[in-house]
Order: structure tokens, then C-alpha cells, then sequence
């Protein structure tokens, strides 16, 4: 490894330390176990769905203390053979669990009745019986769960271990979960027993830290996963009995380098304290695996690139959820403990300080990553070393899991796929042929009808003329129908486009419009590039300019946030949201139309450009500009919208510094009236998003005020909301910012353009506002109308002398002590009413004047 990566060899002095230390790992890990046997867990989680199935068997056994019913005795199980075969042996089999098996000579599947949608574990587990009379041994099969292929032609023939045990996390999407057992090459296929068990919804976020490239990475629950390893570092075999989800946790001794030298720590378990705020509970890991650790051998070590580090085998072409557990139990006060974790030779997280980010000792804290195998190699590396800019020398970890993550063809198996190994019957496709032709044939019998009776009605009377109305969006790529129509309405020019974005309403556009309006998507006219794809400036036949989105195929985010951008824009009108002026589904391409905006984002004015810096009071009427458009989301409408991507680059500016919000593909209808939070998978941008959020995956608006709050710091700071080439204590701009605010000096880190420039009173609120939009917990925040009449009182202070408008200190939230009357509004599109903001009309006939278009430059927005 190079120095700054991990480093594997020690001196030969080592060795002898390294004896010395197992024999204590032993003795630890002895006494670890009559604690564990002494303090036990109960389960806080009851899972809604919950089959421990014994295949082939005769009665109830009992199996790391749950009992597996036959499965021809479950009543919400269904099983579908042409032919099954029930086998039996008590001779060489390791455990109850494997003396039964079923055998199916023709493909089967087990129906499981699901209560609950969400992440379930599926368990199965093989035994080939030696003395069943059966050659099991030889046989080879395939397995498939719903969508995914789970194994292809496995046989125990080139496998090294006796019986065989398999875990998967599945994300079921229906009321049932099928299970597909089908023999290969004519052998016969069969299983001992079968788990599926519900896991709580928050155990897996959507999104995790990719490391090439390092960035996020979403649509995790999307996926399956399997489990590769999952260590107890530092202590004994926790099995399933002592897991509230019955997973199993090995000792790490067998993977760690052969010339590492570590130390076990442990303490009890009952010492381990859950943070449930921050949404680690038992579910995450159980408190045995979190009271026990390895620790550095010798912390003063003369090779300051010293590192515990841990070796796997894994397959290369395929990429690995890594969850890293942590709990500092070794300490005996707060910040003594900062280390580095490395994942192959890259630098996951540095400067790791367990007791500053779960504020106490014997806390758990977890972090997730993706990545794939080493370079060149079919290793997965993990590394914990010492900061070497810290004062202390030492670092720990307490478990570790790797799992595997499946392919684009939905499949563990390099090239197998569900279609490969399920083909459609013919005789299933004809019957599928003979209903597709009788509707079709209907629907043309009711078309021509529908014509006669338009022309018998056309001759009557002349229709009025009108423009677009707004379109169903149909299933990707499949819009030939709707191309005809809106082509010919389209070419009576009965409609501009400037009169569709002032109305309600959207407009269809032909991929040979969007192709004149872009000179085929000249890379002259490339404004930027974002998540979704690449957005070109263009013009339209009547000389308008639009910004057009255009969808990559190969990018994260597809019909879902396609769809919801339209939704969402069709029924939201005002003066500083993004106005949509239309779409295109036509061949595959998914492309969105908006009024283009002349300034562009937000955050090329702040940094990374040669553009002049803003003003003072342009930055802060930005800010208000922004707010509004937020506020009207979360009150404005008959349910309140959260945008939940909040950042600079989806703040965009027109020709005067109008500030619009944009980019809405990820946005979320907000709770109901008795409800207080809405439960979805994590997404967003990291370094905006709400920390809560990210934990519980609880949504809420106060999630967009959290990101708002992080605006606000990186419009005052001009740097990005995270930049991992800076001082540890300085990557996070919310947290760097956040200690300058509670010393009262935001003026020593702010725009240096800015310098003797900003009211200090003005300066004062603004920095109260960002403070109290950055709290940890969502119900510490204010509201968006709070934020909003917090900076247009930051605004009329740089507009007013200071010594006449000084904030009292605790001025956080509403103003007081100033005569209303005595403010001149800053816009009469805003008013108070009963403490609130709320939008007036003419939001809504301004939102035709001004340009936008949305997600313009690097780097990169959604």
C-alpha cells in the first residue's frame, strides 16, 4: 500500500506480540461470552411477516430457539410442484434444521402471503443429505425470488462445506413473495428450510457513500442484497438466537492480516446505550457486537501508517454494501479517540470522532458505503488506522458487514437473469396474443364510433378554438398516439408557449421540435449536466428561448423523477418556482421544457466561475426570493410539497436576480393533516441533507429548512457544503460555520468581497436565522415563513442604519419590538397574516415574466 494508504506489513517484533495477543483475544473472548449469557436482549422489533418454514418435514423443530413448521402445514404458504419428493437423514447432517429436505424433479415455487411491502430477509439453507438415497451432492439448481435470481447452477460438487446456508435482503414489492426452485441440466433442485422474515424499515436507507467516484449513491432499495460476511469484531459467535433479526456475527480473527496485531476490548453489553433519536437501535446491530472491539496492539507504534486491517475474498464484478460499525467503549473521556477508516486503498471517512458525532461514550454509530473489489484484485480491504494529525494514537472498530449487491440484470449470477431462467411458455404467450388482439380490436371498434360521432357533432357546430390541454403521461416510450395529436394542434399555432406557462397547463412537445429548438442537441448550446442528463439551451419557432432537459438513460434517476416533475409543476404556479412549459416521451427520450433563465444557478455566482461576486443586498434578496418559493410549497397548496433537494445549483436566477426554486423530480407531498412526518427512503445531496432525516428517514418540511439552512452558510461563506480537501474540522460548511456563529465571529469566515460591507446587525440576524434552520432536531427549526421574515428584517437592517434597527439577542424566530408599519414591504406579493407568509395573486401572473430553466452547470445538480 502507499503511505497514505493502508499499510499491511509490521516488523518482525510483531509476530511475538501478535501471539501474545490471541492468547488474550481468548481469554477475552471467554469471559465475553458469560457476560453476553448473563445480560441476554430482548427484541423491540415484531416482524409484520414471519415464516420459518422446515421443507419436507413431519413436524415442528426447533432451531437457534425458533421453531420451523413443515411446509405442508403452513397456512399462508402456497407451494406449486408438478412433482416433489420428500427426503430424510439423521447421518452426517450438522444440525435438526438439515435432516428433512423436499426435492423437486421439475421447477416449484413457494407463495409467501406478505402483510407487509418492504426489505425482508430471505434465508435458505442446503443440506444434501448423504444418506437419503438421493445423490444430492450432484444435483444442481437455480433459485429465484420474485425479480431476482438468488443462485444459478450451484452444486455442492464444487463447493467445499457439507450443507450450505444462504441469506438475502429482498425488498418485497407486492402481497406476495415467490420463491422459484428450478433443477439444471435435468438433475433435481432442493432445499432443507426456508426463512422470510421482515426487517424494520429504516434497517437499509435508500442512499450510501459511493467511492468510485466518491459521491452518493441512491436506488439501494431498488436492489438486493446478500450477505457476504458480518463480523462481531473483537468477541465470540453471536448467533441468531442473541440477534432480535436472527442474524449471526463471527469472530474476525480468520480475516484479519496475518501480520496485524490487535487488542479485544470489552465491556457489558447493558453498558451499550442506543441513541433511538438518531434512529440506531438493537435492529441495527446488538449491544454484544457494540461491546466488544479491536483496538491497536501497541498505539504507539513507530509506523505512523499502521493500520488494523481486515482481508476478504470477493468477487470482482460485482459492487459491496459495507456498513462499518463503531462504539468507542476504550475511552475514558470525550474527543480521546480520532482515527481514519479506509476502504481498499481509499480513504472512506476521515478524522473519525466517535464521542463528537454520537455525543457520549458506549454510543453506537454506523456508516454505509458501496464499493467494489480492490484494483485488480478479488479482495475487498478494510482498514482502521490512526489520524496522524491527531494527538491521539490509536483506532478501533466493533463489526463490520459486507454484502453483495445485485447487478443490472437483477441477479448474483454474473449473466443470468429471471428471463433466462423463467421463459414465457408459448402456449401462455399465444393466450397473451388472442387478449391483446380482442382489446385492440375492441378499442378500434370504439375509435371509428368515436369518429363518426366527432364528425356528425363537427358539422353541427364549429368548435371553439383553444389551446393545449394538459396530457396523461403515458408509459415510457410509448407515446405514437399522443405525437399525432399534439403534432397537429400544435402546428394551428392556436397557443404560444408563453400563454401555456401563464395558464395551468403543459404542452407536448414532438422530439423533431426539440430537436429544431436544440440544432440537434448542439454541444455549443450544453448548459450543464445533472443527475437526469444534459440540459441545452434552445429556441423555439416563435424565438423564445427554453432550457431542455434531457434525460440520460443511464442515469440514476428515470421515469419516477420524470413523472414527478411534471406532476408537481403542472398544479404549482408562482412568481419564484420554476415554470415547465412542457415535455417530450416521444422515441424512449424523456425531456423537459422550461422557460430559460438567464443568470443560471445560484452557486456560479458564489464560486468555481470568473462571474463578479453578488452584492450584499442581492444575496440576501435571493435568499428571500428563495424562501418564498419554499414557503408557498410547504402551505401554498391543498397539501403541502417538500422539495427535498434544497441546495444552490436548484436556486436559479433570471435576467434581473430573480430568484426561482427548480428541480422538482424528487419532491414528496407532505404529511397528511394527522400525521406528522412522511416515512420514505433517504434522498437528496449530501452535505444539505437533515441529518435527522437521514437517521429515521422521517420526512418532514423542516427537512427542506435544514438544506435551506446550509444555503444560507454557503451564500454568506462562497465555498461548497462539503469539501473533503479541507481541514478536518472544515469539509461540512454547516458544521465549520455553526462554531464561528456561536462564537459570534461569522464575519471572520464570510466572503472576503463582502468585507466592511455587511451591517453587522444585518449580518447578526442572518446568521440567527441560518443557526436556528440548522438545528439538530426538526421541531427546534422554524417555519419557512419564519425564515423568510427573518431575512427581509436582515434586509431592511443593511437598508437602515444599524444604530436605529439593533436586533434584540434572542431576535431568532418572529420580530419584535419594531413597529411593523415603520418597514416599507419588500415585495407586495408578500404579506402577514396571523403569523404566517402567504402568497398573493400576483405570484401567480408574475410567474409568466420571468425566465427559468433548471439544473445548468458542474458541479453537478440533480
Amino acid at each position: 500500500m502507499a503511505s497514505a494508504n493502508p499499510c499491511y506489513g509490521l516488523m518482525k517484533s510483531w509476530e511475538v506480540i501478535m501471539a501474545k495477543m490471541r492468547l488474550l483475544k481468548w481469554v477475552l473472548s471467554v469471559s465475553v461470552v458469560f457476560l453476553f449469557l448473563i445480560d441476554g436482549s430482548s427484541s423491540s422489533f415484531t416482524p409484520p411477516d414471519d415464516y420459518s418454514i422446515s421443507c419436507g418435514a413431519s413436524q415442528n423443530i426447533t432451531f437457534q430457539s425458533r421453531s420451523f413448521v413443515p411446509d405442508s402445514q403452513h397456512s399462508s404458504l402456497t407451494l406449486k410442484t408438478g412433482n416433489s419428493l420428500v427426503a430424510s437423514s439423521k447421518s452426517g447432517v450438522p444440525s435438526p434444521i438439515y435432516q428433512s429436505a423436499r426435492i423437486f424433479t421439475s421447477k416449484a415455487s413457494y407463495k409467501f402471503k406478505i402483510k407487509q411491502q418492504g426489505r425482508h430477509w430471505v434465508r435458505l439453507y442446503f443440506c444434501p443429505l448423504p444418506s437419503s438415497g438421493h445423490d444430492l451432492t450432484s444435483a444442481s439448481l437455480s433459485v429465484v425470488a420474485d425479480d431476482f435470481v438468488l443462485l444459478n447452477n450451484f452444486t455442492f460438487r464444487k463447493y467445499s462445506d457439507a450443507h450450505m446456508f444462504k441469506e438475502y435482503a429482498i425488498n418485497a414489492t407486492s402481497d406476495t413473495l415467490t420463491l422459484t426452485f428450478i433443477p439444471s441440466n435435468g438433475s433435481e433442485a432442493f432445499v432443507n428450510a426456508i426463512e422470510v422474515v421482515s426487517m424494520p424499515t429504516y434497517l437499509f436507507a435508500d442512499q450510501a457513500f459511493g467511492l468510485h467516484p466518491p459521491s452518493p449513491v441512491s436506488g439501494l432499495s431498488e436492489l438486493a442484497f446478500e450477505t457476504v460476511y458480518r463480523l462481531n469484531i473483537g468477541g465470540p459467535l453471536v448467533t441468531a438466537q442473541n440477534d432480535t433479526l436472527g442474524r449471526t456475527w463471527v469472530n474476525d480473527l480468520n480475516y484479519l492480516h496475518v501480520n496485524s496485531s490487535v487488542l479485544n476490548v470489552s465491556v457489558n453489553p447493558s453498558s451499550i446505550k442506543y441513541p433511538q433519536a438518531q434512529g440506531v437501535t438493537p435492529e441495527t446491530a446488538p449491544n454484544w457486537v457494540y461491546a466488544t472491539a479491536d483496538v491497536m496492539g501497541d498505539a504507539n507504534v513507530p509506523n505512523t501508517n499502521f493500520n488494523i486491517t481486515w482481508v476478504f475474498s470477493v468477487d470482482p464484478s460485482f459492487s459491496y454494501f459495507v456498513r462499518v460499525h463503531f462504539c468507542d467503549i476504550m475511552s475514558k473521556s470525550l474527543n480521546s479517540l480520532v482515527f481514519n477508516l479506509y476502504i481498499n486503498s481509499d480513504l472512506a471517512s476521515g478524522s473519525v470522532d466517535l464521542s463528537t458525532l454520537t455525543g457520549n461514550l458506549n454510543v453506537p454509530y454506523y456508516r454505509d458505503f458501496v464499493s467494489g473489489a480492490s484494483a485488480d484484485s478479488n479482495t475487498l480491504t478494510v482498514s482502521v488506522g490512526p489520524d496522524n494529525m491527531a494527538d491521539t494514537r490509536n483506532a478501533t472498530m466493533n463489526g463490520l458487514e459486507i454484502m453483495k449487491i445485485s447487478n443490472k440484470l437483477k441477479s448474483f449470477d454474473k449473466n443470468a437473469s429471471v428471463e433466462s431462467l423463467l421463459p414465457s411458455s408459448p402456449s401462455k404467450i399465444g393466450k397473451i396474443g388472442i387478449i391483446v388482439g380482442s382489446v385492440i380490436g375492441a378499442v378500434a371498434a370504439l375509435a371509428l364510433l368515436g369518429l363518426c360521432y366527432c364528425c356528425f357533432v363537427g358539422r353541427k357546430a364549429k368548435p371553439a378554438q383553444q389551446g393545449h390541454s394538459w396530457l396523461p403521461l403515458p408509459l415510457y416510450g410509448n407515446s405514437q398516439t399522443m405525437t399525432k395529436v399534439s403534432t397537429t394542434s400544435q402546428k394551428s399555432g392556436t397557443a404560444s408557449c408563453i400563454s401555456l406557462a401563464s395558464s395551468n397547463l403543459g404542452r407536448f412537445f414532438s422530439f423533431q421540435e426539440i430537436l429544431d429548438a436544440t440544432n440537434k442537441f448542439d454541444e455549443k448550446l450544453l448548459l450543464g449536466v445533472g443527475g437526469f442528463g444534459r440540459v441545452y439551451k434552445g429556441t423555439l419557432e416563435d424565438g423564445t428561448n427554453v432550457a431542455v432537459k434531457r434525460g440520460n438513460p443511464r442515469s440514476e434517476q428515470g421515469l419516477a423523477e420524470f413523472r414527478t416533475e411534471i406532476e408537481m409543476l403542472s398544479k404549482l404556479r408562482h412568481r419564484h418556482l420554476v415554470s415547465l412549459i412542457g415535455y417530450c416521451d416521444e422515441r424512449s427520450e424523456m425531456i423537459l421544457v422550461y422557460e430559460y433563465m438567464a443568470n443560471g444557478p445560484l452557486r456560479s455566482h458564489l464560486y468555481g466561475t470568473d462571474l463578479p461576486p453578488l452584492s450584499w443586498k442581492q444575496r440576501l434578496e435571493i435568499c428571500i426570493g428563495a424562501a418564498r418559493g419554499l414557503h408557498y410549497l410547504h402551505t401554498g397548496a391543498a397539501q403541502s410539497i417538500i422539495h427535498r433537494d434544497v441546495k444552490t445549483t436548484n436556486i436559479l436566477l433570471d435576467e434581473n436576480f430573480v430568484a426561482k426554486v427548480a428541480d422538482f423530480g424528487l419532491s414528496k407531498t407532505g404529511p397528511a393533516l394527522d400525521q406528522t412526518h412522511v416515512s420514505t427512503a433517504v434522498k437528496g445531496s449530501f452535505g444539505y441533507l437533515d441529518p435527522e432525516y437521514f437517521r429515521r428517514q422521517q420526512l418532514t418540511d423542516k427537512s427542506d429548512v435544514y438544506s435551506f439552512g446550509v444555503v444560507l452558510m454557503e451564500v454568506l461563506c462562497t465555498r461548497p457544503a462539503l469539501n473533503p480537501v479541507l481541514p478536518r474540522e472544515q469539509v461540512n460548511i454547516a458544521e465549520w460555520a455553526m462554531t464561528w456563529q456561536k462564537k459570534g465571529m461569522l464575519d471572520q469566515i464570510m466572503d472576503q468581497n463582502l468585507v466592511g460591507k455587511v451591517n453587522p446587525a444585518s449580518l447578526k440576524k442572518f446568521g440567527e436565522t441560518a443557526e436556528k434552520c440548522l438545528a439538530e432536531h426538526g421541531v427546534d427549526r422554524p417555519s419557512m415563513g419564519d425564515v423568510l421574515w427573518n431575512l427581509e428584517y436582515a434586509l431592511q437592517l443593511q437598508e437602515t442604519s444599524s444604530a436605529l434597527m439593533e436586533p434584540e439577542d434572542n431576535s431568532t424566530n418572529h420580530i419584535t419590538g419594531i413597529q411593523l408599519t415603520s418597514l416599507e414591504p419588500l415585495d407586495n406579493s408578500v404579506s402577514r397574516i396571523e403569523g404566517g407568509i402567504s402568497g398573493k395573486d400576483d405570484d401567480i401572473e408574475d410567474g409568466a415574466t420571468s425566465t427559468v430553466f433548471s439544473q445548468i452547470v458542474n458541479p453537478r445538480g440533480r
